[in-house]
Parts: structure tokens; C-alpha cells; sequence
């Protein structure tokens, strides 16, 4: 602990006994905040309180970097000295701000001002308030708020883009379109006679059945594509930058990437993508009778808005 100042010392010429002194410590030892005074040229600290003194340990003529934070070779990157003077060197006033200490990885929030020191030397005086606590809470509201975010705009079943993310999504996709004057390409996907899945095997079944069809298709598309559930069965893609030939060639890849699914580790339920149609052209482009029918409408970017029409 630092030593208070005899009758012969700085006490006499700050016209501040040694009983006064002690009593100025006993009132800020029992203050439950850090509170330090450093010298702002050498970081030597100068007065470090009871608070201080038993996160810290004591200061031994040590500088405040070496004490107070862990891990540091020299002056912390976030040291606020230069806040705390102006251009003439002269102290601005209070500045407050939060950060994590390295070495209890406790919040806090700082009150540092820059003072003249007994022997007129300018030094930093900080008041230091653990808030952790209340930064967990924060920062479990922020998750929260990001997580009811997150599935508001997310299927549950799937994990895909739900019908109000795809059609938020697409609208920037196709703003972009029109600026650059690139294709877009959109694929419409859905699950024919599905009801008839749910009625004869239940509808957990159905549900792991469109499960293992998202996994599929997702694997097959790109991560700048869209993929979304708009509900119950129906699916659809987006593809940016991608004309007619090319959404073709996907929408082939994903009829041939049909899946199976065990119910009851007994029977098998097929759901291959097929019958899928070219829009505009009118003429069936897969095998009709399967389980699913894959529509591709390729989209001009003349288009004022997007539009996914059935």
C-alpha cells in the first residue's frame, strides 16, 4: 500500500495532514470500486485503493500496465491518456467508457480525468465500477433478440429461409439484378401429393421426408443461391446471376438428386425431383407420375419487382 505522507512531505505543502490523509484513504479504501492514480508520462501508479490492491495485488512501484492488466509488453492500446488533454496539454474533464479487464476478464465501466498531482505533474485519476453483471444481461438480451430474429426468418423444420426471408432476400437480389443488368434465375419446388404421404405414414414422416429433401437440394446449390421453404411442401430457389441454360443444368442436378426415407425402419418413401417444367414452352421436360415437380422460370431483370408465380 502506499504510504501516506509524513509532516515533512507533499502533506504539508498540499496543506493536507497526515491525519487527514489517512482518513482521505480510509474513505476511498472503502469505496467498492477500483480507484488509481497513475502518472500520465511514466504510468508509474502513484495511489492504488483496498479495491485495487486485492484484484491487483500491490503495486511495488510497478506501472499501471503491469499491474492492472495481463499480458501487456507496454502501454495498453486503449489507454485513454490522450482524452483526457487537449491540444495545449491541458485536462478536458471526465471521460467514461467500458471495456473487460484482460486480467479478471471483469467488466467495467471507467470515469478517467486528467489532474494535477501535489507536485504539479499531470496524472490519470480513475474510477473503476464492476458491471459484469449487468453486461451479461445485456449481452443475453442481445443474443436473445438476434435468436427471435434469426427464426422469425427461419423454417423450423428445415433451417431454410422462410417465405418471409426468401421474398425480403430476393427483392435485394433483383435490385441488384437491374443495376448491373445480370439474369436471375428462380426454382420453384413442390411435393406432389404429399397429403397422401402424411395421411399413410403420419405427418412426422412427411416431416422428416421434406427434412431430407432441403438437405438435399442444399448441398446441390451455391451459397449465394437463396434456398427457402415457403410452406408446407412447397420450396423455392433463387439463383443470382444465373440465366436459363444454367438453371437447367441445376434443376436437372436436383431431379437427379432424389432421396429415399425410412419409416419404421420398414417401408421407403421415394421423393425424387421430376416432372419439372420449363415455363413458357409448355411441354413436360422429366417423367411424369413422380413423387415431385420442379418448375424453372427463368426471370428478366427488366422485372420491377420479384415475382414467383405458381
Amino acid at each position: 500500500m502506499i504510504q501516506p505522507p509524513d509532516d515533512s512531505s507533499e502533506a504539508q505543502s498540499a496543506s493536507v495532514s497526515p491525519e487527514q490523509y489517512r482518513s482521505l484513504c480510509t474513505i476511498l479504501d472503502s469505496v467498492d470500486a477500483a480507484i488509481y492514480v497513475a502518472c500520465m508520462e511514466t504510468y508509474e501508479l502513484l495511489f492504488v485503493n483496498a479495491y485495487c490492491r486485492a484484484h491487483w495485488g500491490e503495486p511495488n512501484g510497478r506501472r499501471c500496465w503491469e499491474v492492472l492488466q495481463s499480458g501487456q509488453s507496454g502501454p495498453c492500446s486503449f489507454c485513454t491518456n490522450d482524452k483526457l488533454v487537449d491540444a495545449n496539454g491541458e485536462p478536458t474533464g471526465t471521460y467514461v467508457w467500458e471495456f473487460q479487464n484482460s486480467a479478471t476478464g471483469r467488466w467495467f465501466q471507467c470515469r478517467d480525468q486528467a489532474i494535477r498531482w501535489s507536485d504539479g505533474r499531470l496524472v490519470r485519476l480513475e474510477i473503476a465500477t464492476d458491471i459484469t453483471e449487468r453486461k451479461q444481461i445485456e449481452q443475453e438480451l442481445q443474443a436473445a433478440k438476434e435468436k427471435a430474429e434469426r427464426l422469425a426468418r427461419t423454417d423450423e423444420l428445415t433451417g431454410l429461409d422462410n417465405r418471409r426471408a426468401f421474398f425480403d432476400r430476393g427483392q435485394q437480389v433483383f435490385r441488384q439484378a437491374r443495376r448491373s443488368g445480370r439474369p436471375v434465375a428462380v426454382i420453384m419446388l413442390d411435393v406432389d401429393r404429399f397429403k397422401g404421404i402424411n395421411d399413410g405414414h403420419g405427418h412426422a414422416a412427411g416431416d422428416v421426408l421434406l427434412k431430407a429433401l432441403a438437405d438435399s437440394v442444399r448441398t446441390l446449390v451455391r451459397e449465394a443461391d437463396i434456398l427457402a421453404r415457403l410452406g408446407g411442401e412447397e420450396f423455392a430457389l433463387i439463383l443470382p446471376e444465373t440465366g436459363l441454360e444454367q438453371a437447367l443444368a441445376v434443376a436437372e442436378r436436383i431431379e437427379a438428386g432424389g432421396v429415399g426415407v425410412n419409416v419404421n425402419d420398414v417401408s421407403e418413401l421415394q421423393a425424387p425431383f421430376g416432372g419439372w417444367k420449363q415455363s413458357g414452352l409448355g411441354r413436360e421436360l422429366g417423367p411424369e407420375g413422380l413423387h415431385a415437380y420442379l418448375e424453372v422460370r427463368h426471370t428478366k431483370v427488366r422485372r420491377p419487382a420479384l415475382e414467383v408465380e405458381r
